[in-house]
């Protein structure tokens, strides 16, 4: 066997282009029939319940699972196994998501009986209009492609991937209409950077306390950096009376402060401080804090409250420890 890298690269390209047309070939399809599927998801009083054979019940597990990820509650049954006990599963409160490419698969015409017997709309997508599961269905999604990237025109290529499409489709029509927003994702993706970045605050990761550093105003040079030292965050907040931060001196103004070769003994932390600085809240996301960081080029933040006395601090170790960069 030979290997001829440009003609691998033209079969890819071959693919690529075929699943490509299959793709934009659905934009037709988005009709009222795609309308009256989202109805009935939207007025489901109980879950959506995807099913379907070989390499589309692969896609149907995945878009059951973008569903219950963005707001749809939904779940996948293998018609195989809704024969032998699991169509109890499925309720009279609930809505069937059936595929199949060719419309005829036997462990979906099997259950079809039942499934119609319990009263709940059964939406489905097919290759061919004209297929028993697609003359049964309450709305029919048309899925079909020209042709099969396969070369042989047998294994599901285009088919799977325009019904992944046309499933995802439906995901994000559900859930712009639901009126589902970042923070109700986070609340169904705790787990991983995705997460963190979603849930997790300030508050929930910053230096309060005796952890973080603060000098008052009028503080001399060299107690300062004393503090910057002692609380390893390379910076330390500068506040009024009132506990009101006025400034910040981190590493950086160090740098500047001894290229001006002035005593640190006799200087006050006042006469070198950044005043103004850039400061955050706690309610706020962890991850703008990293946007604000990189945004000033800055290594740290004061943490402030509305009226903005100092209730804590928190540099970009912290956020890198946490996992949201």
């Amino acid at each position: 066997m030979t290997l001829h890298p440009q003609k691998i690269r033209e079969l890819a390209l071959a693919v690529i282009n075929t699943e490509a047309a299959a793709i934009t070939a659905l934009a037709g399809r988005i009709d009222d029939n795609f309308t009256r599927a989202c109805e009935y998801m939207l007025t489901c009083e109980g879950r959506i319940v995807v099913t379907g054979m070989g390499k589309s019940g692969h896609i149907g597990s995945k878009i059951a699972a973008t569903l219950a990820s963005t707001g749809s509650p939904a779940f996948f049954v293998h018609p195989g196994e809704a024969s032998h006990g699991d169509l109890g599963m499925i309720t009279d409160k609930d809505v069937v998501i059936a595929m199949s490419n060719s419309g005829e698969t036997d462990e979906l015409l099997t259950i079809l009986p039942l499934i119609k017997r319990l009263g709940v709309p059964l939406i489905t997508m097919t290759g061919n209009s004209r297929s028993n599961l697609a003359q049964e269905a309450d709305v029919n999604l048309d899925i079909s492609v020209n042709k099969e990237a396969c070369p042989l025109g047998l294994a599901p290529t285009s088919s799977t991937t325009a019904t992944l499409v046309m499933g995802d489709a439906l995901a994000v029509a559900l859930l712009e209409t639901r009126g589902f927003n970042a923070d109700d994702f986070a609340r169904s993706h705790p787990g991983g950077r995705l997460g963190r970045r979603l849930l997790l605050h300030v508050q929930d990761i910053m230096h309060k306390g005796d952890q973080a550093p603060v000098v008052k105003t009028g503080t001399p040079l060299k107690e300062t950096l004393l503090e910057i030292t002692r609380k390893g965050l390379g910076m330390t907040p500068v506040v009024d009376k009132q506990n009101k931060v006025i400034g910040v001196y981190t590493d950086g103004d160090l740098r500047r402060t001894l290229d001006r070769n002035v005593d640190i003994h006799t200087m006050s932390v006042d006469e070198v401080m950044t005043p103004d600085c850039k400061t955050i809240q706690p309610q706020q996301l962890a991850v703008e804090a990293v946007q604000l960081m990189e945004d000033y080029k800055i290594n740290a933040l004061p943490v402030t409250d509305e009226d903005h006395k100092l209730v804590g601090a928190i540099n970009m170790h912290d956020l890198l420890k946490a996992g949201v960069v």
